[in-house]
């Protein structure tokens, strides 16, 4: 079974362009970086993990993700290579998203931890944007911490 679940804050604004043909498809790549556990003295705090999702969820993402934004994920690992430029054959893994959701509230992601603000969608946006499941009653404010 290849499946991974993440959750950690955007690394950068997600980059998004759109397949070439007839029904081109959203093509969204985001890293999150996602803190360790157990660290050791000297050893890296977090891993910058790559991620890619497609059509609606990656329109969400180009909508309602910024830079700093703690999300969580769920999808599964990829591998993969290609040959760049220099003639150098270069290896991938990313994590193809097949759920992505809001993990704090809009209240939650300040300025103290080092974030900007971000905006988040009502409820009735992210409904229509077909994503995202949110119970019926909510306010403005996203059930996520």
């Amino acid at each position: 079974m290849n499946k991974v679940i993440l959750m950690g804050r955007l690394t950068r604004d997600p980059e998004v362009r759109y397949s070439q043909g007839e029904n081109s498809t959203a093509v969204a790549r985001y890293s999150l970086a996602v803190d360790r556990r157990f660290k050791r003295p000297g050893e890296a705090d977090a891993d910058f993990i790559n991620c890619v999702s497609f059509g609606k969820a990656a329109e969400f993402a180009e909508k309602y993700f910024k830079q700093g934004t703690k999300i969580a994920v769920t999808g599964r690992i990829q591998t993969g290579s290609y040959t760049n430029k220099d003639g150098q054959k270069v290896y991938t893994t990313d994590v193809v998203v097949e759920e992505q959701e809001f993990a704090e509230s809009k209240g939650s992601s300040s300025t103290e931890s080092g974030y900007q603000q971000t905006q988040r969608p009502t409820p009735s946006q992210a409904i229509g944007d077909g994503f995202m499941n949110i119970p019926d009653g909510l306010d403005e404010e996203l059930p996520f911490s």
